[in-house]
């Protein structure tokens, strides 16, 4: 295969490797995006570069400049003017979703393993990242792109290098090699490099800790049955158990021969094998094996060893059926990048490279990869979709901008897409494949991808809310009866606590962390509630009882009044609340700032706001701004940046707006820092990756700095004005919610449950 034969590179990733001006973004009718590169001059005139395209791309724009924005709304206006440009003509904004550095890996190795291939151009961008990604001073790979260099990102990287046709001797891959021996070797990778190398027939089985692929045979009452496991982790470990029953290995050859001498510090033949299954470097281990998995490995190995044949094949049967569902489920986009490459391999080694099964997979493969100014990579989902429209159109609508004409069109094209994106049915094997219900949801990305998410589907909602009620003229695309099915997929995932997790119901005990196989990730045994899922969730239904004020009234009422508890209890005691998927308390307090002030609990009203408020005050800037780093989330405590946030500070300063935070300057302050950094465009530069997942990882969201930089200012035009007094259209609450719903809460203060203006 041409894409895995040697190839020679530049030794610098920084110009590109293929000619920009040709790829181009092409859309799919449920929003979803794939990179296309036209080979011809006769292709190229026949389908011109978009704006959308050179930007993503990172290449020159040429737009005039705007006039400065003296003041708040008007730089929201100029933010807009940006914005509106970006927007696809399927009505989302695409956007790029990168940070993780283990999902190459598994995109480039399941490929090889199973005969896929990649179009040359792909292959070269692919290699140029790498180039481009490798650390500035020791020369190898992190956990994730703004990370110190792994094992496990090292070892997986340099082999992808190796595959698609790099030279050992390339000046990266000799760098890299030394960083990678001085950490250990490939002996050293944690589980998830095992299973990818071992695949890949450069480490042996023997070295893995058991995954038997039984568990998913065990009876459904028994409390630590895969299916009461988050979904990310059985949806990985599914097809990892599957291919560890069987103990698959790609055929030996030239290439795997070399890298056997290559990974390691020693001989590989003279590996004790054995002697690996706990060894990990110590710069990977972020959640230590513990001791009760410590003792059942030796068990399950043992186990493994003598396992009888006719229930290691019933077990097969069950776990391949569960992949199956899966793919069927979401028409072979699966969950996430991790799983679909598992799930390709298993169905190349059940069903065959001429099924139909696999032909769909690798062709899916291309909903992933995303190329930008520095190279092509694999994305962490199918995109972003739902989640930035989400927010940009509550940004529009809530910074008034959404009332002129001009953005009219903006908005329905908005409209247009969330009808598009709202999953209409369950699942297609919605029981036998243990899913959460989905009719009524909205997903993180796609339709298609076809996954409820708690907080997407609030979020959703929000936006068909504020277009259908709020923007005079707006066609009412999404039915009462669909809005009411949003309404009961949300009121369905609150926990007993209170509170909301991601995906579904929380369905294991929590000390099922203990069992946790990945070193490198915290907290993925079982899903867990979040500030962030609470409140996008709780707003929701308050914005759709200030409109529907009779449906399941009591049923919204209760959740609101136990989601409010839940974050009560969760405030930590300096004052914020931990960000799980955003860098961190800026975003997490934010999110829990906007819950407290439904129920009317201020600065003024709440011990709980107050001490937010004094906490995020503490940790403003000379500058007017904030800035954590993603250390924050790694270590539970606030770590500060070296530089301020703009996408920070928007979070720190909305927050204290949704608490009305009776003193103007903080906020002027964040306002004229937000505007000092936006450029004459209306746009804002990238500055450090805004996502995180799993205590570990960080994730790029890049539209952030455009949706809350306009959220934020256009909340703070309205806010600064009613604090001076100068509103003249009858009083607004801090928070942007419209008064007079006629609820009280017990501080006899009226919510504010409708947002628009």
């Amino acid at each position: 295969m041409s894409c895995y034969s040697p190839i020679d590179v530049p030794v610098s990733g920084e110009k590109p490797f293929t000619d920009y001006s040709r790829w181009r973004l092409t859309y799919t009718e449920d929003g979803g995006h794939i990179w296309k590169y036209l080979k011809t001059d006769e292709e190229c005139q026949a389908h011109p570069q978009s704006l959308i395209d050179r930007y993503w791309l990172g290449l020159p724009l040429n737009l005039p400049a705007l006039p400065r924005a003296t003041d708040a709304i008007s730089g929201a206006r100029n933010a807009l003017s940006f914005l509106k440009k970006l927007q696809a003509p399927t009505g989302h904004w695409p956007g790029a979703y990168s940070g993780p550095m283990f999902l190459l890996p598994g995109l480039v190795i399941g490929s090889y393993v199973t005969g896929a291939t990649f179009k040359q151009e792909e292959r070269l961008e692919i290699i140029r990242y790498l180039l481009n990604r490798a650390h500035p001073e020791d020369g190898g790979w992190g956990l994730h792109i703004e990370g110190p260099s792994t094992a496990f990102g090292t070892v997986l990287n340099y082999v992808v290098l190796r595959i698609l046709g790099v030279s050992p001797e390339h000046p990266t891959l000799v760098k890299a090699r030394g960083t990678m021996h001085k950490l250990g070797g490939a002996v050293a990778v944690p589980a998830w490099g095992a299973f990818w190398l071992s695949v890949l027939n450069v480490y042996e089985w023997d070295g893995n800790n058991a995954v038997p692929p039984e568990l998913w045979a065990l009876p459904h009452w028994v409390p630590f049955h895969p299916h009461k496991w988050w979904i990310h982790c059985r949806n990985v470990y599914m097809p990892t158990s599957y291919i560890y029953g069987v103990k698959w290995q790609h055929p030996e050859n030239e290439l795997i021969l070399s890298l056997r001498q290559e990974l390691y510090t020693q001989d590989y033949y003279s590996i004790d094998w054995p002697a690996q299954r706990f060894n990990t470097a110590e710069i990977d281990v972020y959640t230590p094996i513990s001791t009760p998995m410590r003792i059942l490995y030796p068990i399950l190995s043992a186990y493994d060893q003598c396992a009888l044949p006719p229930l290691r094949r019933y077990a097969l049967d069950v776990c391949y059926q569960q992949i199956v569902y899966e793919d069927e489920n979401t028409s072979y986009q699966n969950l996430g990048p991790v799983n679909k490459m598992m799930n390709q391999i298993v169905r190349y080694i059940v069903d065959g490279p001429e099924s139909e099964a696999f032909k769909r997979h690798v062709q899916n493969r291309a909903d992933f990869m995303w190329i930008a100014e520095d190279g092509m990579y694999m994305a962490g989902t199918n995109g972003t979709q739902l989640w930035d429209i989400a927010f940009i159109v509550q940004a529009i609508v809530e910074s008034g901008l959404g009332k002129e004409e001009e953005n009219r069109e903006c908005l329905l094209g908005a409209l247009k897409w969330l009808d598009i994106c709202q999953i209409k049915d369950n699942p297609k094997h919605f029981e036998n494949d243990h899913r959460h219900p989905t009719k009524g949801a909205w997903p993180f990305s796609t339709r298609t991808q076809g996954y409820t998410v708690s907080d997407c589907t609030g979020e959703g909602l929000k936006a068909v809310l504020y277009i259908q009620e709020h923007v005079p003229g707006m066609p009412k695309l999404i039915s009462d009866r669909r809005i009411f099915d949003a309404v009961d997929i949300i009121l369905g995932m609150q926990n007993p606590n209170g509170g909301f997790a991601s995906y579904e119901l929380i369905r294991g005990p929590e000390w099922l962390e203990y069992l946790n196989p990945a070193e490198v990730f915290s907290d993925i045994m079982i899903d867990h509630n979040y500030p962030e899922c609470t409140t996008s969730s709780i707003t929701a239904l308050a914005i759709f009882r200030n409109h529907y004020p009779n449906y399941r009234s009591k049923d919204i009422d209760r959740t609101i009044q136990r989601a409010i508890k839940y974050l009560h209890d969760s405030q930590k005691p300096e004052g914020g609340w931990y960000g799980s998927w955003g860098i961190c308390f800026t975003y997490a307090t934010q999110f829990a700032l906007e819950s407290l002030s439904l129920v009317g609990e201020t600065y003024e009203t709440s011990i709980y706001a107050r001490k937010a408020c004094e906490f995020l005050i503490s940790h403003q800037r000379e500058d007017g701004g904030w800035g954590e780093t993603w250390e924050s989330c790694e270590k539970i405590m606030w770590v500060e940046h070296e530089k301020t946030q703009v996408v920070q500070t928007c979070w720190a300063a909305m927050a204290l707006i949704y608490a009305r935070y009776p003193d103007p300057e903080p906020i002027e302050r964040a306002v004229q820092l937000v505007i000092s950094r936006q450029n004459p465009d209306g746009s804002w530069p990238q500055e450090s990756v805004e996502g995180v997942f799993n205590k570990t990882v960080t994730i790029a969201y890049p539209n952030f700095k455009h949706s809350f930089t306009l959220w934020m200012l256009g909340k703070a035009h309205h806010y600064l004005a009613e604090l001076r007094g100068t509103t003249g259209t009858g009083k607004k609450s801090a928070n942007g919610h419209a008064n007079g719903n006629g609820h009280t809460n017990g501080n006899g203060h009226t919510n504010d449950n409708g947002r628009a203006h």
